[in-house]
């Protein structure tokens, strides 16, 4: 739990990590040291250091990295101790953070309800769920099922794929573009930008700039001429949102919906093609899709860390001093894994996991998320039931984001257009990505048209998902 100090603040005893003269450097929470073994690595953070432990973000730059779950629970819920607002981020404010730090697009403050407390936080969340809360589930299932048959649609005809790049990646685009109403020639530009900042590569801080100028022109166009989309209702909304603060939360929209379902999807698909005991209690009918994707939300949520709250005084959680603007990391992965919450029985039927957040910064676009993912996995195990590992398990990669818990890539073998597989695993045959034709440059013709099913092999007309598809494809 979280204690006031007084106001003349704490004095760290000698052994406290982040204060430490002489003392080793805190644990890096980016590059290989994150994805290579995550869980092992917030284990031994726990083990040595408690619920809250020090960690560097980029070399020189501190925060605390939240593990307990009561901890991350009070940190989420105690706006007075914990804000949300960056601009008190004492690394920024003495200039220790560098000009074109990887960290910016996901810690900069905007003016958004990821950044802001108490009523203007309410305000502007309401225009966001509100404008959520208007989405025809029945009409977004039957979108995403269209976009996820028309990838599937696409595959060449060797049997292989990689289910990240060619559908968990493409997936969430096609349906957000949609959404949002954005022209689909816009979707993988999009999806490019989005995976710089969010990995914070090298690309990061031109990527964002990029990615908000795509926004600020889409809001501009929708100020004029309004369409039935997320962006005319969220512009319309009362609480009255200028244009800058309607770009930054299409940025909020698209990033964490976008990134969290292509994760989520890939993360869940993976738990399908390797956890064997899993996989048979799905196929025998005691689970469901929705059970393994909160499987999933347990064990390799789709945002695995994210910052985060700001110190507004001198205060201790967990045992650890932590000093006025410090930042606060919430670990939601870790949080996850606390022993403390984790009965015998263990978490199946459970959703009682930190996955969205907690308190009243809570996600307020999970429902239209599952939805997807559901939607997503489902089609494509009706579709290919048979679908296998290409590789071993523990030849599968992942992004070495500190927030992010997404797999490089997910190659997979299915007989939809091969032979029958050898029984043996050591005779499958070697994947390689599949080799795509370009796309057709006749013109599309409208969404009912009939795709072309695989077992056929006969193309039908060609729909507005079938084209957008392919060409997806030939990226």
């Amino acid at each position: 739990m979280t204690t006031p100090l007084p106001e003349t603040g704490p004095v760290p005893p000698p052994g406290c990590p982040m204060h430490q003269a002489g003392g080793g450097r805190p644990a890096p929470l980016y590059g290989q040291a994150v994805s290579d073994d995550p869980h092992g690595l917030y284990a031994r953070l726990r083990e040595q250091y408690g619920p809250v432990a020090p960690i560097e973000l980029e070399p020189g730059v501190e925060a605390w990295l939240v593990l307990g779950y009561p901890e991350l629970l009070e940190l989420t819920r105690n706006e007075a101790l914990f804000s949300k607002d960056s601009r008190r981020w004492r690394v920024a404010r003495e200039c220790r953070l560098a000009a074109d730090s990887r960290l910016l697009p996901m810690t900069a403050w905007r003016p958004t309800l990821l950044n802001l407390d108490g009523a203007e936080h309410q305000r502007l969340r309401a225009a966001v769920a509100d404008t959520l809360a208007r989405i025809d589930h029945r009409q977004l299932r039957t979108t995403t099922e269209a976009a996820a048959n028309a990838l599937i649609d696409g595959w060449g005809p060797d049997g292989t794929a990689d289910l990240i790049a060619q559908y968990a990646r493409r997936l969430p685009l096609l349906v957000f573009t949609q959404l949002l109403g954005l022209p689909a020639e816009a979707g993988p530009h999009l999806i490019e930008l989005i995976s710089h900042f969010v990995d914070s590569s090298e690309k990061s801080v031109r990527a964002n700039a990029e990615f908000q100028a795509i926004l600020v022109d889409l809001v501009r166009r929708r100020r004029e001429q309004p369409g039935a989309d997320l962006t005319s209702w969220l512009l319309a909304h009362q609480a009255g949102l200028t244009d800058e603060e309607a770009v930054h939360h299409l940025v909020v929209i698209l990033v964490a919906g976008n990134e969290t379902t292509i994760n989520w999807t890939g993360n869940a698909l993976r738990l399908l093609l390797t956890d064997r005991r899993f996989r048979s209690t799905l196929t025998g009918g005691r689970l469901s899709v929705s059970d393994a994707l909160d499987e999933v939300l347990w064990r390799d949520p789709p945002t695995q860390n994210f910052p985060g709250r700001w110190a507004t005084g001198d205060t201790v959680l967990g045992g650890q001093y932590i000093s006025a603007g410090d930042m606060l990391v919430l670990g939601l992965a870790g949080a996850n894994a606390d022993p403390a919450v984790h009965g015998p029985d263990g978490i199946g039927g459970n959703r009682a996991h930190l996955a969205w957040g907690a308190g009243r910064h809570v996600c307020p676009a999970q429902h239209p998320a599952r939805l997807i993912v559901e939607t997503a996995v489902e089609t494509l195990l009706h579709r290919l039931p048979d679908l296998q590992l290409a590789v071993p398990a523990a030849e599968l990669k992942w992004r070495p984001s500190p927030w992010s818990r997404a797999l490089v890539d997910l190659p997979v073998l299915y007989s939809a257009f091969t032979p029958p597989r050898p029984a043996a695993a050591s005779e499958r045959p070697t994947w390689t990505p599949p080799t795509v034709p370009p796309p057709s440059d006749s013109t599309p013709s409208d969404a009912t048209s009939t795709p072309r099913t695989p077992s056929s092999g006969k193309p039908g007309r060609r729909s507005w998902w079938n084209s957008l598809a392919g060409w997806w494809s030939g990226r």
